[in-house]
């Protein structure tokens, strides 16, 4: 027993020992496993460093070879002062006469020491205050834009210097690429190469862009103030130097309060960096300073303002020389255009907006606005604004498309379509009446029944594929206009139904030459296509032609062929009309910019009378056209005949003598048929409509009616056997059953 436990006890130690070498291999283990991390985390590190260092040496001197080959190919300082930025631009009207010259205006060029100490003081203060100690680019006002981009979830805020904004309007372009901007950096430290600080300051107070072609402080001076820029006190200085961030925004002659403000931001900045004792800031009065009173500018200048811009994408070869360029506005269109919305808008501060379109396209009258003085913002190409039952077009072009023809009739009762009621105006409902009346008279519970039927998303696609930009949405209301679009999109879509349904494309430019008459560009008609069939055309022209003459637009008759569509929003806060006559498109629109309710406005009154001033001059030297309304109809909505279903397959075919009588094949013109009407000559009558609804049930006030129905087959996409069974119950070569569907069993289940 005891050699048994001494055994035991050796055993034991043996077995500690063990463990204690074990776990001192384990720790040396982990200890050379740290090193190792360690010496490998080191190692990369200096790696890391080491292809930094190289990397940072080769972009330095890489950055060093190009701010030297761009300071040693810069121009010189006189050559600089002798460029010009800009480009004269002569535009002229489709009859070649001179409406408008745009283009930079320059000042006397001033020397730094001509140019007063406070305009300098209260651009370098607003628009770069470390100016006089950086290198032409600003690594601390970078990092610290970078830094709050990051903290703030934004984007990086400009960060430009004075240096970095002259090389740009000197040397580049606007363009909000990477590229630009390195150019950009690069071009600035060349510049600080090159140049002092003072001949810098110099050179961009005497090119920077103020506004309205203004370039340069003595240029805006005289502009706005009516005197040179060696005479600007501390209240012109600042509101010269606060034009530069946003020159239209902050334009003393169109918005005072605008640069006042801004004005008084360029005051309290010239105080923040020491350049304005704050005893003077206080007894600055800036809202004192004299305007130079504008001259009145014609309302072309809205549509300048459309068409020019395109010249980026008509010219692929910049050009800075003198250009002329010859577009499609018609000088006296134009004027009368501005009268009528001008002595057409009701009440103070309601804005009114117009454009015409000649069958082709052609912008013939532009209008955005009121007075272009007050305000440059166009109303016409850019305000986006509900347009009432007029947006219904694309609804009943949808049914049209689906088999609907203006003859059928429909139910104008209360209806519910997804838990939304439509109201029509005035509350009343007019039980069963044809397409044409209740277009017309704009029937809000047709709409509404027919948008439902034919499918949103159908009315949808037909308002984009006559040409409507702006995003729409498929909830019932879209059927009475509740999304926003814009007048040109919407004048557009109406000239598109004009032309017979083929498209239209907008377009302001004809041709571009230089001043010596090369021609750099010359429009080239557009290839037009079909949208919709000619007989949905006719059919839509009937209704709006309808809608003139004894409906909603009545305003807009001017005596010769109108057709149009009138539109009114919620609490009158829009109005429209739009329509055609003699091959010119007109569209009208009225409202507050602020959105705001305008007592009686309605698309049947204010803008229809409009439309019809401008339309009566628009057209006085047109022959006048009448509409092509006759609808023929394709053989997939001729036959079969609804009719029919409702009688004997022998008392179905007809045929048309020589006099133009429906005769019945067996029978004499003077013959009665079984069914007990007349089939002779224009005292026919027919026993009942072939078109009228089946059964129609009366419906109360709040619930869902039944939807109303085309009266044919929608035409397939493709005769494919699948299909001729669903639409007449047996598969092609059987025998035909002997009751036939129902037209409404077709419809119920091709809507299934």
């Amino acid at each position: 027993m005891a050699r048994s436990r001494g055994t035991g006890s050796n055993n034991r130690g043996t077995g500690r020992g063990t463990r204690s070498r074990r776990a001192a291999a384990a720790a040396r283990a982990r200890d050379e496993e740290a090193r190792g991390w360690k010496a490998g985390v080191w190692r990369w590190t200096r790696r890391l460093f080491v292809t930094g260092l190289v990397v940072a040496v080769l972009g330095a001197i890489g950055l060093f070879t190009a701010v030297y080959f761009a300071a040693r190919s810069m121009p010189s300082y006189v050559a600089l002062q002798q460029s010009q930025v800009g480009q004269t631009i002569l535009v002229r009207a489709r009859d070649g006469s001179e409406i408008v010259e745009l283009g930079p205006s320059y000042g006397q060029w001033l020397r730094s020491d001509e140019i007063p100490q406070v305009m300098k003081d209260a651009m370098v203060s607003v628009e770069d205050h470390r100016f006089y100690s950086h290198i032409g680019v600003d690594p601390a006002g970078l990092a610290r834009a970078v830094y709050n981009a990051v903290s703030e979830d934004r984007q990086v805020s400009a960060t430009s210097t004075i240096t970095q904004q002259l090389a740009r309007n000197v040397f580049l372009n606007s363009n909000r690429s990477l590229d630009r901007k390195l150019r950009e950096g690069i071009l600035s430290l060349a510049l600080e190469w090159n140049f002092t600080k003072e001949q810098i300051l110099e050179l961009y107070l005497n090119k920077v862009y103020f506004g309205g072609g203004a370039y340069g402080i003595d240029s805006a001076s005289r502009r706005f103030f009516s005197h040179s820029a060696r005479e600007l006190s501390l209240e012109e200085a600042a509101i010269i130097a606060g034009l530069v961030k946003a020159p239209s925004r902050y334009s003393p002659t169109a918005d005072v309060e605008a640069a006042v403000g801004r004005a008084n931001v360029v005051i309290d900045q010239m105080v923040k960096y020491g350049d304005l004792d704050p005893a003077v800031a206080r007894e600055v009065d800036v809202e004192a300073v004299n305007l130079r009173e504008t001259e009145g500018q014609n309302s072309i200048r809205y549509f300048t303002d459309w068409a020019l811009p395109q010249l980026d994408l008509l010219l692929p070869n910049n050009t800075f020389e003198p250009i002329e360029v010859w577009t499609t506005i018609d000088v006296g269109m134009q004027r009368a255009a501005t009268t009528a919305i001008q002595s057409n808008v009701p009440g103070q501060g309601t804005q009114g907006a117009l454009v015409s379109l000649d069958r082709d396209g052609a912008v013939m009258a532009m209008v955005g606005g009121t007075d272009y003085v007050d305000s440059s913002y166009n109303r016409a190409t850019d305000a986006m604004r509900q347009p009432g039952s007029s947006f219904k077009l694309f609804v009943y072009l949808a049914a049209l498309e689906a088999g609907y023809t203006p003859d059928d009739t429909v139910n104008d009762v209360p209806v519910t379509i997804n838990g939304w009621s439509p109201r029509n105006s005035g509350g009343s409902y007019a039980g069963e009446i044809d397409v044409r009346t209740a277009f017309a008279y704009s029937k809000n519970s047709v709409a509404a029944q027919l948008g439902n039927e034919v499918g949103f998303s159908n009315v949808a696609s037909m308002a984009r594929r006559f040409g409507i930009t702006t995003p729409i949405n498929t909830y019932p209301s879209m059927v009475l206009g509740s999304n926003e679009v814009r007048l040109v999109d919407m004048t557009r879509a109406f000239a598109a139904v004009s032309a017979g349904g083929n498209s239209v494309d907008p377009y302001g430019i004809t041709k571009v030459t230089t001043a010596d008459g090369d021609l750099l560009y010359q429009h080239e008609a557009a290839t037009p296509y079909r949208l919709v069939p000619d007989y949905v055309a006719a059919g839509i022209t009937d209704l709006l032609q309808t809608a003139v003459a004894t409906g909603t637009g009545r305003a807009a008759q001017i005596g010769r062929p109108v057709a149009g569509k009138t539109g009114t929003t919620n609490s009158n806060n829009d109005g429209y009309f739009v329509g055609f006559s003699s091959g010119i498109t007109t569209g009208v629109w009225m409202g507050r910019d602020d959105n705001g309710r305008v007592t009686g406005l309605q698309g049947g009154t204010a803008p229809a009378a409009a439309f019809a001033a401008f339309m009566r001059y628009a057209v006085r030297d047109r022959p006048v056209e009448e509409f092509e309304t006759d609808l023929q109809l394709p053989e997939w909505q001729l036959e079969p005949d609804d009719e029919f279903y409702y009688g004997d397959e022998g008392d179905y075919y007809y045929y048309i003598d020589e006099q133009g009588n429906l005769v019945e094949p067996g029978r004499t013109s003077r013959q009665r048929g079984q069914d007990g009407f007349d089939v002779e000559g224009e005292g026919a009558n027919v026993r009942r409509d072939p078109r009228a609804p089946l059964d129609p049930q009366p419906v109360q006030p709040g619930t869902q009616p039944a939807q109303p129905q085309p009266r044919r087959a929608e035409p397939p996409p493709a005769a494919s056997d699948d299909f001729l069974e669903r639409a007449t119950g047996q598969r092609p070569g059987d025998t035909p059953p002997a009751q036939p569907r129902r037209p409404a069993e077709i419809i119920n289940e091709r809507r299934d």
